[in-house]
C-alpha cells in the first residue's frame, strides 16, 4: 500500500516505513503529525485517485528531526561592467517517518 501526499507544495509517494525530507513543518521533533493532503491511494490493485483530495483518507508521520540543505550559491556576474554579486541560499526541511496509511 502506498499513497502520494501533498505537502509544501510538492507531491511525494510514501509508503509505510519511509523516510523522507519535505519543507519546515512546525512541529517539534520527536511529535506525529497527520497529512490529509492525501492525492492518490493504492493498495494492491484498488486505485483511488482524489478530486482534489481522498475524502477521509490520511498518512500518519512522526517528526524525526529539523535541518538545513545543502548551499546553494548564487552569481550574477555582468563581464566588462565591474559587477559581481553573490548570494547563498540553504532551505529548511523537516524528516518524517511514516508510521500508517489510513483510509476510511
Amino acid at each position: 500500500m502506498y499513497a502520494v501526499i501533498k505537502s509544501g507544495g510538492k507531491q511525494y509517494k510514501v509508503a509505510k516505513g519511509d523516510k523522507l525530507k519535505v519543507e519546515k513543518i512546525a512541529t517539534e521533533a520527536g511529535e506525529n503529525v497527520d497529512i490529509s493532503d492525501v492525492l492518490m491511494l493504492v493498495d494492491g490493485d484498488n486505485v483511488t485517485v482524489g478530486k482534489p483530495f481522498v475524502e477521509g483518507a490520511k498518512v500518519s508521520a512522526k517528526v524525526e528531526s529539523h535541518g538545513r540543505g545543502p548551499k546553494v550559491k548564487i552569481i550574477k556576474f555582468r563581464r566588462r561592467k565591474h559587477h559581481r554579486k553573490q548570494m547563498g541560499h540553504r532551505q529548511a526541511y523537516t524528516e518524517l517517518s511514516i508510521t500508517d496509511i489510513a483510509a476510511s
